[in-house]
């Protein structure tokens, strides 16, 4: 089908993720560590945003990711996102190894932004996306909060977008209600394969 609306996919990934054992997302998350390091450059970025996962809602655990960075001394910077008081946009702070963190409301840990620095989009290499489906065109579906797409619209030319799929779902041909804001990924890195488009 050419035309699934952000809902269904939505709907359809939320019920695949949770039906996934706790030891296949762990799989899952060391392979997409692997497709990262192995399909892109990361020891030559100077500054890499991720997001810091949602275990209970079956994310990838990027945390696998950090620490391989911060074991094989690599000169990238990190980056994780905090949401705003405004409920609708998202500032970003250095993430290292002593960097405190809090959960938000969702219960996603985020860097305490007074004990860090604040690192603007337009400084980011490349940013892991978090995402339920993509289509053939890099759209993404999210929770539907739109944050990274305002986020994403605010970056370099030259920054790399990258979507983190625990699920192996190959793309949809089309996401039928794609929006002008939305900002399409370059590629999409699943256990199992890396998409790129």
């Amino acid at each position: 089908m050419d035309n699934d609306t952000k809902a269904t996919l939505r709907r359809a990934a939320l019920a695949g993720r949770a039906a996934l054992p706790a030891e296949e997302v762990e799989r899952r998350s060391e392979a997409l560590c692997e497709q990262l390091f192995q399909h892109f450059p990361v020891a030559q970025w100077r500054w890499l945003h991720l997001f810091l996962p949602l275990a209970k809602q079956n994310e990838p655990d990027t945390w696998r990711i950090i620490h391989r960075i911060w074991a094989e001394e690599l000169a990238v910077r990190l980056a994780a996102p905090v949401v705003q008081p405004d409920g609708v946009s998202l500032k970003h702070h250095e993430l290292t190894p002593g960097t405190p963190l809090a959960e938000n409301r969702w219960g996603i840990p985020e860097p305490i932004p007074s004990a860090t620095v604040e690192i603007l989009p337009a400084q980011f290499d490349a940013v892991l996306v978090p995402l339920l489906a993509v289509d053939e065109a890099g759209h993404r579906v999210g929770y539907g909060g739109g944050f990274y797409d305002r986020f994403l619209a605010q970056c370099g030319p030259a920054t790399l977008f990258i979507g983190l799929s625990i699920l192996d779902d190959a793309p949809v041909a089309r996401i039928g209600d794609v929006l002008p804001t939305d900002v399409p990924l370059h590629a999409c890195l699943m256990a199992a394969a890396v998409w790129r488009f």
